[in-house]
């Protein structure tokens, strides 16, 4: 996967879609791919965390969970300030990750 234009991962094959590796590859090139690699690696904390450590615009894109998960709104807030929108509220309220 290249960087450039993230909707690409949506015309690969069903099974490359399903592999981690290319996903890993897809939001390390471009973050806001998470938005098309599926709800299975939008709930991977391995791969938002990538993503978000290359877009922090691309936290939007994660699973509920992990938008309440301290690690990962740390990640993607010191990458780019307005992820913490759409943290979890009650990580929006932590001194740490606003401070």
């Amino acid at each position: 996967v290249r960087k450039g234009d993230c909707r690409c991962f949506g015309f690969l094959p069903a099974e490359l879609r399903a592999d981690n590796e290319v996903a890993l590859r897809a939001v390390r090139a471009n973050g806001k791919s998470l938005r098309f690699v599926g709800s299975r690696f939008q709930a991977d904390k391995k791969v938002v965390l990538e993503a978000v450590r290359q877009n922090g615009r691309a936290f939007q894109y994660a699973a509920p969970r992990l938008r309440a998960d301290k690690e990962v709104v740390l990640a993607a807030v010191r990458q780019n300030g307005w992820a913490l929108a759409h943290a979890a509220p009650r990580i929006q309220a932590d001194k740490e990750v606003v401070l």
